[in-house]
């Protein structure tokens, strides 16, 4: 019996699956598909997930395999009203790191089937039901046997229409934007093709025309179709179709060689709660949103992160069920955020009122012409603001902030083969004690805090658990006691 069964085996859960047979947690992974995706869909990788990587040990195949983009546009016509760019994220991955959804689930693939682990092709979940302290699931495979199993936990990765969120009887509030969209993966020839490491935004009385890089030469092209009308749906585009929206929107480049042509809606929807009982919903199971931005496989990705380590710690019997109730409020107010800003950003570009758009566009010039404002708009994009300050697992000022990757002394926290929490400390002597009164949770070693006057307990996933000022031992204490305590 695995210890988890894991639902889905897209980008989501097959960093779930690595990060738990990483930390030595048995896990089955599922998916109905008999294939791995084979289109590019969601393309970017940000800053925070790169340096979640880091701990994972997969990183430098990601880089090696994408494009990185500098900086982003945002014009109206010819005219360039602002160039956020990316050079000054407060990171080791100042960029944004464009890399097709097929290229990142075969590197995810890869470092799972280095840890002996393969991914359960064309297998079904039917049922399940929590009962006697575990989860009674009913698989179906592909010749139609059906396999009864019992799993302790139960994760749902399966995507916007999740089985395990459909089996829990849950909502998914939320509703669907007004318009169709075209995407086209293409090539882009002529004199007014964005540069090659920019993310262009083209601003139109008709709609938004976006272009994102793509390695290889390719670019993504995604515009607004119009309105959607249920009783007469659009048919797929044609590279003709796509052409005339660069003529109308953009001008200047011409688009040939495609290679996936599509239509599309957004939906804005999100689950109010990510924990239930033995169950857990994680990407877009749990929350789906705008693409502006490109954060949402990086916000599904990491709330496997988030995830794993703490179910790690409960399995390995080296922390209390009650460390995991801190996950749900934790990841969805980071659900929350993503989707209202993608909201915002995608009504700014839809806007299709003349005045409003006129007025729009001045705004636009005026602020992307401060500093202050393009570093603010590259920094929430790469999620390196995250934090949890009003997380169960955050206490003391500048708890739940990330720690700052110029901080490490020696590997990322997290890395290697146990979640333990790293402590920073100026008395390493003392350090030392309490790391030995703790050893399934502090890693042996304490570390130099950057501020000599402060203590640090740091995540397995960086971010600061406990701050607190000298002679704070007792505090370090009781803050470890709570989370290794056998129950609630």
């Amino acid at each position: 019996m695995a210890d988890v069964l894991v639902v889905g085996a897209g980008p989501v859960g097959l960093t779930m699956a690595a990060e738990l047979a990483r930390f030595g947690v048995g896990v089955r992974l599922i998916d109905r598909a008999a294939h791995a995706t084979e289109t590019s869909k969601a393309l970017v990788v940000w800053s925070r997930t790169l340096e979640l990587m880091d701990r994972m040990g997969c990183t430098g195949a990601f880089l090696a395999g994408g494009l990185r983009a500098r900086s982003a546009s945002i014009r109206s016509g010819g005219t360039v009203l602002g160039s956020p760019r990316f050079d000054n994220i407060d990171s080791p991955y100042n960029f944004a790191l464009m890399i097709p959804q097929r290229d990142t689930e075969q590197l995810l693939a890869a470092q799972l089937h280095a840890m002996g682990m393969r991914v359960e092709r064309e297998v079904e979940l039917v049922s399940f039901a929590e009962a006697g302290g575990h989860v009674v699931a009913r698989l179906r495979h592909p010749d139609g046997r059906e396999e009864p199993v019992q799993t302790p936990w139960l994760i749902g990765c399966d995507g916007a229409h999740s089985t395990v969120r459909h089996g829990l009887g849950i909502a998914f509030r939320g509703s669907a934007q007004g318009d169709d969209w075209l995407l086209a993966d293409v090539r882009l020839e002529g004199p007014g093709t964005p540069p090659p490491d920019e993310i262009a935004t083209y601003l139109h009385r008709d709609g938004p025309f976006v272009v994102f890089p793509i390695p290889g030469g390719r670019a993504r092209v995604v515009a607004t179709r119009g309105p959607t009308e249920p009783a007469h749906p659009r048919p797929d585009p044609t590279l003709a179709d796509v052409q005339a929206l660069v003529d109308q929107r953009a001008g200047g480049f011409r688009v040939t060689d495609p290679v996936w042509l599509t239509n599309f809606r957004i939906n804005e929807r999100k689950v109010d709660a990510y924990r239930h009982g033995r169950v857990f919903l994680a990407g877009d199971a749990a929350h789906i949103h705008s693409p502006a931005g490109g954060q949402g496989m990086n916000t599904g990705m990491q709330d496997a992160i988030n995830l794993a380590w703490k179910l790690a710690l409960v399995v390995r019997g080296e922390a209390g069920e009650a460390l995991l109730d801190s996950y749900s409020p934790e990841r969805s107010a980071v659900g929350d955020m993503v989707l209202r800003n993608a909201e915002r950003l995608t009504d700014m570009a839809t806007l299709s009122h003349p005045a409003a758009q006129a007025a729009r566009n001045l705004a636009l010039r005026f602020l992307l012409g401060l500093h202050a404002v393009r570093d603010r708009m590259a920094t929430q994009m790469s999620e390196i603001e995250i934090a949890y300050a009003g997380s169960p697992l955050s206490i003391g000022p500048r708890a739940g902030a990330r720690w700052e990757p110029e901080n490490n002394v020696g590997p990322p926290p997290g890395a290697g083969g146990a979640p333990r929490f790293l402590l920073y400390a100026a008395d390493a002597e003392r350090g030392s004690a309490l790391a030995a009164r703790f050893p399934a949770l502090l890693d042996p070693t304490p570390r130099t805090p950057p501020d000599a006057s402060a203590l640090f307990v740091v995540r397995p996933d960086g971010y600061v658990g406990l701050s607190a000022r000298r002679n704070a031992w007792d505090e370090a204490d009781r803050y470890l006691q709570s989370i290794a305590k056998a129950d609630g």
